[in-house]
Order: structure tokens, then sequence, then C-alpha cells
């Protein structure tokens, strides 16, 4: 039974609409048009039930029906918990094999694109040990799909990496895992790398973006650049209270003003995976700085166990990361649309031209969906 300070369960009960997008069913009709391409976006997706009545991967299975070899699915990092796939033998790699397995076996008929990239919890939680852990999990979706391009950026570069999706449209992926990552980083033709170094990183985004300028261009990474969530700063009641719930969520234990030096921590200083953390801070400051000079990007990611949409400086920030889990997001502030639920974005590119977002959730284990929101992204 919920408790008052469960902010958790009271805001999970309804989703937030912005004032100006409360009406979206009225005042956003789809367009007649035939959809000429979609991208369905799943975050964190890395604890998934193993009986086959995965909400998720039931309602990813849905989609692939529906839409064959016109559809992309992008796991968007953290697709194993809780720290990537271990060596053999470690006492975590036959369950961490059997949750990477649950998802791909969705994908054995499927003949449209897949693509994985990596989150913290991938690279061992972003410990210095991380780079084995991850090239494990790339080699293992790679040999077990049969596909070479499924595990984006390859190697653990930081990237960036486009891959054409349909006529007009283009996905480009970041490793933004990179840039808060402990210990060994490849990086350079040494290690496979097309990025000499971090600045002419930024070198290679802005030519991209600038040789698809006028298209459809998705930019996929792991890391929010705006979250209403625990990473970008936001906490329960109930964390102050009980700040040992980070930990596990059963540990009840009261620890009035001490608890909110936790929060405030995390707020002001950070963690590693925190926008707060200067490392962190850096990489959002900077990708913010490349995009601003474009309209109508859409940049997606994971990370927050939630679904998040904002419109920001003329374009579109996503926030999939409720694959597997859920957990409290703030209404209000810069967002359009937030809801603590499971569930995954989907982009529709039209064949009138039309770009569109839609929010997808399961109401059932079979995968049976429920629109909850969309909006034409068309400039």
């Amino acid at each position: 039974m919920p408790t008052v300070y469960d902010s958790d369960y009271w805001y999970s009960r309804q989703p937030y609409y912005r004032k100006s997008e409360a009406r979206w069913q009225q005042s956003q009709p789809p367009p007649d048009a035939e959809i000429a391409h979609s991208v369905l976006l799943l975050g964190d997706t890395g604890f998934p039930n193993l009986d086959g009545r995965d909400p998720v991967l039931n309602m990813a299975a849905r989609q692939i029906a529906a839409f064959g070899s016109r559809l992309t699915v992008v796991f968007l990092g953290d697709n194993v918990y809780p720290r990537g796939l271990p060596a053999v033998g470690h006492r975590l790699r036959e369950v961490s094999e059997a949750r990477l397995r649950a998802q791909l076996d969705v994908f054995d008929d499927f003949s449209g694109k897949l693509v994985y990239l990596s989150g913290n919890h991938d690279w061992n939680r972003g410990k210095s040990d991380g780079y084995e852990y991850v090239a494990r999990q790339e080699a293992f979706i790679r040999e077990y799909t049969g596909r070479t391009d499924v595990f984006l950026p390859a190697g653990g570069c930081p990237g960036p990496v486009t891959l054409p999706l349909a006529d007009g449209l283009h996905l480009l992926v970041v490793n933004t895992q990179w840039w808060v990552q402990r210990g060994f980083r490849p990086i350079g033709a040494a290690h496979g790398c097309e990025a000499r170094n971090e600045t002419h990183f930024y070198e290679l985004l802005e030519n991209a973006l600038s040789a698809l300028r006028g298209q459809r261009v998705l930019v996929a990474g792991h890391h929010p650049l705006y979250s209403n969530a625990l990473h970008g700063g936001r906490f329960t009641l109930k964390q102050h209270l009980f700040p040992l719930t980070a930990v596990h969520k059963r540990l009840y234990v009261p620890l009035p003003v001490a608890g909110s030096l936790y929060p405030l921590y995390r707020r002001v200083f950070g963690a590693y995976e925190d926008m707060s953390h200067p490392w962190y801070k850096h990489l959002r400051r900077r990708m913010l700085s490349v995009l601003k000079r474009y309209d109508n990007i859409v940049y997606a990611a994971g990370h927050d166990h939630n679904l998040q949409y904002f419109h920001r400086h003329g374009n579109h920030f996503i926030v999939s990361g409720a694959g597997s889990k859920t957990a409290y997001v703030h209404k209000g502030g810069k967002a359009s649309f937030t809801h603590a639920h499971q569930g995954g974005f989907r982009l529709d590119l039209y064949k009138d031209g039309t770009w569109w977002l839609r929010v997808l959730e399961p109401t059932d284990e079979t995968g049976t969906t429920a629109e909850v929101f969309r909006k034409a992204l068309n400039s």
C-alpha cells in the first residue's frame, strides 16, 4: 500500500501534458498518408521478464508484425542489468545471457534494422573494467543475431556513426557513456575509432549534421540532455526521508534532515551518471551547442526510467528509459510530456514528408498497446 511519501506511486497514475499539449488527441489528428518508415525507441530493457510475458518486448513484437522491414528498432542502452555481460564463469553470466536472449529472440524473423547502443550498466556501471564488459556484449549480440551493424558505435568508440534508415531519414549514434566512463576508453585509429580525440568527435558530429541538413535526423545516445527525473536532479519526498531506498527499494530506514544530504549531493555535485557531474555536464554543454545550430533534430536517450518529451530551441528531446523499470519523473518544468510508465517512443516518417512522434505503452503482458501522446514534429 503506498504511503503519502511515495510520490513514485502518485505521479505514475496519469501522464503529464503541458497545457499547450493537453488536447493532443483533438488538435493532432494523424495524417491520412501511409507511413514510409518507423523507428521504435526502447531504453533500459536490461531486466525483462524471462517467461515470455514481458509487456515491452511483446509490444515490440506487435510493432514488428505491423511494420516489418519498414521498422527500425533502437535499444538505447542499459541492455543488461545490473552490470552488463560478465565473463564466462561469473555468477551473473547465465542470467545476463538470458536477459539478452529474451530481447534478441523477438527479432528472429525481423527484416528491418536493429541497433543496440551501450549505457553505463553495460560498461559495468562505469567502473574501470567496463570496456571488457561492453566488448563481450557487442560480440555476443553480433554472434547471436548474425548482424554486423547491430551494435553501434562498434568497439566502444565514441562515434558518431551515421546509418541511413529510409529515403530522407538518418540515424546518428553516439556513445555518450564514453565521456563519463572511468578506466580505458578507446579513441583514435589504433583502436578502430574515427574520432582522434574529443575535439575531433564534435567536428565529426557537426560535419554529419551539416551534410544531412534538410533531412530527418535522429541522434541516439544513452544519456539525456534534458530530464525531469533522478539523473536530472529531481527527487521525491520519499527519497529525502528514506534515502536508502536508492540502494534497495525496501530499505525504508527514516533519516530525516540527514537523508536530504544524499539528494543534495546528487543534484549539486552528481554521481558519474548524473547531469550535475562535471564530465556529464561537459558532454551536455558541448552536445547542445552543436544541436542548437540545427532545426528539427530529434535526440533520443534512455537512462532515466520513464518517458519524457521536451521541445527546446527548435529541436526535440526524448527520454525513453522505461523498457524494464519505472521511476519518479517530475511534472512540469521544461517538459511537454512525462509519464512514469513502461513503454517507448515511435517516430513515424510519412510518405507525404511529415514527421511524427508517438508514445506507446503496453497495457498488459501480451503487449497490447495504448497511444498516450502524439505530436507532429515538422518545422
